[in-house]
């Protein structure tokens, strides 16, 4: 800093009065704070002389209070009122200068001043640093130019010149921003007011009001107070979706590129404040709370939200109504659009267009290059002359917006043409953004004359959207953002949905239909192709929110029909569900319809739909059409078709998480053998099948033939992909889980090391496949007896988990019911029970109370009530899970038999020795049968048979039965595992269900 170090200099406190334009409330505040902490008293007033007051009266009014008074001078502060140059120059000789030792003013900005205002000796503050601004207020202000010591207390109010670290997406600022001060004030004291993480406001009102720029000079005023300020058009879940993803590399959060993955960190880094602790999030036209209200982040920083819907208020935000401009502001606001208007005029129109921002806007600006008068416009209004011939408007829209926009409309065809194509182009994209990048890139080979012109002439364009532009008809905006740009630049229209829908209910039938195809057109031509691809993801959200406004499904085009499949792959591989479930549900209505409903594109569809039910959950709708389409396909195609055997496969996976694995090993054996005989053992789609058919044997406990199918798919995989490919290494973690749960746990670890540096390079750590074998490599350490890195390995990968798939995903449920039993384990029974308890009520909610999944967890609770010295309660749940267990999969199933030993133990703690002896050497033989003689399951159910025997006091049998079950569980594990020496010291085993991963 340039002044000099050490505490202040003493200073006589002063009443110091800080007068400003709302415009440069952020200079205010921060000029007010060095004032504060110097010891001052500081009364702010904001400068807005009312109509019907002059200048000097409103000066001399600011001198009653006493003390100093400073003005904050800008372009701005001089245009309110509006007053005219005459009437400052005035004031400031007559008043002002005969009172100048209770004046001081500071410049702000470079516009200039009225020539009287040098007897002001305004000390410029803009175009510099904190520090040298600083040392200029207070020099001008005749106070000591000394740092204060202790600054700790001041780092909440930014220097106005520094933008925030962090800024995405804001609009530009409107220059000709008008009143709403009531408004703004009442946005920040209700984020001031809110409790920490509930900081959520709500600006609703009908279109037109001026919501999105009140948000906008919301930002501008009060960014000093944020080190993140975020802007989201919120009208399309996916466009929200895509930029709070952006925002990750924005913070500096180094995630992977599933965009699930990147929102998760947002909030998780919005919620703990960390980087940054001050951010604001605009959520605009959010109109649809019900879809994007669970993408609400919460913490330390603030919501602002703009919606025409008031069930907002249902969410926990606070809400602020934003009415029509009061009759002072629309006066002000058109005198300011159309200077050539005088006030009675301005009055006249302001009535007559019903106080509404957006009309007052587009109506002032083309009045005030039209010669005719307010009172011929205002008669024209009123007698619907100029109206256009069947122009509509909608329901929620004022009656008089229809006339008025109708004259305008008859006045752009008037003198610029082009500006009326390019408007009703413009319609056939969602309202919002416009992403011309996309029109510039397009083909115009089968464009309208018209358009190829607007398009190939630079001139045309430009006069086209400046007249646009210079009407409020659009608004063009810089998007720079730190997220995708498209190829021919950053520019970008916007287009307010009451143009949108007037325009577009306007338009002939014709028209409709060709600017229809154009847009169609132009959509198509940017599929990037790939959708699986996470590089492509950001140009397919770019895509997708214009699906329906371009009327996509209604085209016969091969290349359109095949962009809607695209794009509901895309929404699929970038968890973008709800979005992807509402566009097939339409495709599936209007193809059906236009296609038949055999139609190849339709059962893509229905595939598809039952891709995203099932990551929803929805595991039985899905299986419902998958079904469907199967048995439609067929009928009509053979069971010996590629497609039919696709809709098999998808039929077998929801019917696998139903736990139908019977009906699914059977159709995944059709799959595979139809796949085999019809494109050959090594083609990637039989691969595929061959690992599916893995999934289903293991489901069904048949360890040992789904062992052979993994070890045949990873063969054939490293031939035909290589053995770096991330399907090859994800067979082979499957093969490592099996290998794992036939208790060798050494071979398990050795390949499975392996497998997860193949999917960490050819994935990213941070994939749903990569997370398997991060879960699976921690277990082989747990089960090798290492339980302290496996502990650790499994605690870091359900984290990352949680972040990355959401804690209501498959894979992270599972980690979690394994992870609560090594917490158990380890100790920490609330912890555990914790976890339990939640994985428990997932799985009820999710798959039902006799799901083996439901049962497992209730089992492994069983457990932890045991431990917590619950016994009662304990064994009542694990007898109760080994029934359910037996109907949901049989006897001999390895989840039956490991809760039947869990069972065993409750049965001779509860004293009832002979139930559980018999129950130890039923469940021993039925596990020798279905694993083998050394299977740790085996081993485990022999020693606890011998405490039972022991118990009965048949002790030769007892000793017997231990002897040889501690040798093969030497020989299996070794002598020195934690097995081993478990039961040596004769501790009771137990097992722990695990879910399998698909």
């Amino acid at each position: 800093m340039a002044a000099s170090r050490g505490r202040a200099a003493a200073v006589e406190r002063q009443l110091i009065t800080v007068t400003f334009a709302g415009y440069n409330r952020d200079w205010a505040d921060w000029i007010g704070k060095q004032l504060e902490r110097r010891g001052h008293e500081v009364v702010y007033h904001r400068w807005d002389v009312p109509s019907e007051s002059t200048i000097e009266e409103e000066l001399g009014n600011l001198l009653l209070a006493g003390g100093q008074v400073v003005l904050i001078l800008s372009g701005w502060f001089f245009q309110l009122g509006p007053r005219k140059p005459d009437e400052w120059s005035r004031a400031l000789r007559e008043f002002v200068a005969p009172n100048v030792d209770r004046f001081a003013a500071v410049s702000v900005d470079s516009a200039s001043l009225p020539s009287a205002a040098t007897v002001l000796r305004p000390a410029e503050l803009w175009g510099m640093g904190a520090d040298e601004a600083e040392r200029r207020l207070l020099k001008r202000l005749q106070q000591p130019v000394v740092e204060i010591a202790d600054r700790r207390d001041w780092f909440d109010m930014r220097f106005p010149e520094d933008e925030p670290d962090v800024w995405g997406g804001v609009p530009r600022r409107n220059v000709r921003f008008t009143g709403r001060e009531d408004v703004l004030a009442g946005i920040y004291s209700e984020f001031q007011q809110a409790p920490r993480g509930a900081a959520v406001c709500t600006l609703f009102g009908m279109s037109g009001v001026g919501k999105t720029q009140i948000a906008a000079e919301y930002i501008y005023r009060f960014q000093a107070a944020y080190d993140v300020v975020w802007w989201v058009p919120a009208d399309q879940r996916g466009t929200l979706r895509q930029r709070l993803a952006e925002l990750a590399s924005a913070l500096g959060i180094d995630t992977g590129p599933a965009y699930g993955e990147r929102i998760r960190a947002v909030r998780d880094a919005l919620r703990r404040g960390h980087p940054y602790s001050r951010w604001l999030l605009v959520l605009d036209s959010a109109d649809e709370p019900d879809l994007i209200a669970d993408l609400l982040p919460s913490g330390t920083g603030h919501v602002l939200i703009t919606s025409q819907n008031r069930e907002w208020t249902e969410y926990n935000t606070a809400r602020i109504e934003i009415p029509v401009y009061a009759r002072q502001e629309s006066v002000a606001f058109i005198r300011r659009r159309a200077p050539r208007l005088d006030e009675a005029s301005a009055n006249r129109l302001a009535g007559a267009l019903e106080d509404l921002p957006l009309l007052l806007d587009q109506t002032a600006g083309w009045l005030n290059d039209s010669t005719m008068s307010v009172e011929e416009y205002v008669e024209l209004l009123e007698s619907g002359s100029d109206v256009e011939v069947g122009l509509r408007v909608a329901a929620d829209f004022p009656m008089t917006f229809q006339t008025a926009w109708s004259i305008l409309l008859n006045r752009l065809r008037e003198t610029v043409p082009e500006s009326v194509d390019l408007l009703r182009l413009c319609v056939f994209f969602a309202p919002g953004t416009i992403p011309v990048g996309l029109l510039r890139d397009a083909s115009l080979q089968d464009w309208p004359e018209k358009l190829k012109d607007l398009m190939n002439n630079p001139l045309r364009w430009n006069a086209a959207v400046k007249k646009l532009v210079q009407y409020s008809v659009v608004q063009t905006e810089s998007h720079g953002t730190t997220g995708y740009e498209s190829s021919v630049g950053t520019e970008l229209l916007h287009m307010h949905r009451m143009v949108h829908q007037t325009v577009r209910d306007g338009m002939a039938e014709m028209d409709r239909k060709e600017f229809s195809r154009v847009v169609q057109g132009v959509l198509a031509s940017a599929d990037p192709g790939g959708p699986d691809l996470p590089d492509n993801w950001p140009r397919y959200a770019e895509i997708a929110p214009h699906l329906k406004a371009a009327n996509v499904l209604e085209s016969r085009d091969p290349a359109i029909q095949r962009l809607v499949l695209r794009c509901l792959q895309y929404m699929y591989y970038s968890g973008e569900y709800q979005a992807g479930l509402t566009l097939s549900e339409r495709a599936l209505e209007a193809w059906k319809v236009s296609l038949g409903e055999t139609h190849q594109n339709v059962y893509d569809v229905l595939l598809s739909r039952g891709n995203l039910l099932r990551e929803t959950g929805k595991y039985r709708e899905a299986a419902s059409i998958e079904r469907a389409a199967y048995e439609q396909l067929r009928a009509d195609r053979g069971s010996r078709d590629l497609d039919t055997l696709a809709a098999a496969s998808g039929l077998a996976a929801s019917l696998g998480y139903l736990a139908e694995y019977e009906e699914a090993l059977e159709l995944r054996q059709t799959v595979f053998d139809g796949r085999r005989d019809l494109l050959g053992a090594l083609d990637p789609r039989t691969l595929n099948a061959q690992h599916n058919l893995g999934v289903s044997l293991q489901f069904l406990g048949r360890y040992e033939e789904a062992l052979d199918t993994y070890r045949s798919t990873r063969d054939g995989r490293r031939e035909a992909l290589g053995a770096r490919n991330y399907l090859t290494a994800y067979t082979e973690t499957h093969y490592a889980k099996l290998l794992r749960l036939l208790g060798r746990y050494q071979e398990a670890l050795s390949i499975q090391e392996g497998s997860v540096q193949g999917l960490r390079g050819g994935l990213g750590q941070d994939r749903k496949y990569t997370l398997r074998a991060e879960y699976n490599l921690a277990m082989c350490h747990y089960r090798l007896g290492d339980r302290h890195k496996g502990r650790e390995a499994l605690a870091e990968t359900l984290e990352r988990a949680e972040r990355v798939l959401g804690e209501g995903h498959d894979v992270t449920m599972m980690m979690a019911a394994v992870y609560a039993c090594v917490e158990r384990e380890d100790g920490t029974l609330d912890r555990a029970r914790e976890i339990s308890e939640s994985v428990m009520r997932a799985y009820t909610s999710v798959l039902g109370s006799d799901h083996p999944y439901t049962v497992g967890a209730k089992s492994n609770h069983g457990l932890l009530l045991r431990a917590a010295g619950e016994r009662e309660q304990s064994q009542h749940l694990l007898e109760e899970a080994l029934m359910d267990m037996t109907v949901a999969v049989g006897p001999d199933h390895p989840w039956t038999l490991g809760t039947a030993l869990n069972v065993t133990a409750s049965r001779s703690l509860a004293g009832d020795s002979e139930a559980a002896a018999e129950l130890s050497a039923d469940t021993a033989r039925r596990s020798a049968a279905a694993l083998s003689d050394t299977h740790p399951l085996t081993l485990s159910c022999r020693v606890a048979l011998a405490a039972d025997l022991r118990d009965l006091h048949k002790n030769q049998e007892a000793e017997e039965t231990e002897r040889q079950a501690l040798a093969a569980l030497a020989d299996t594990l070794g002598r020195d595992h934690v097995h081993t020496l478990s039961a040596r010291a004769r501790t009771r085993p137990f097992w722990d269900f695990e879910p399998h991963f698909p």
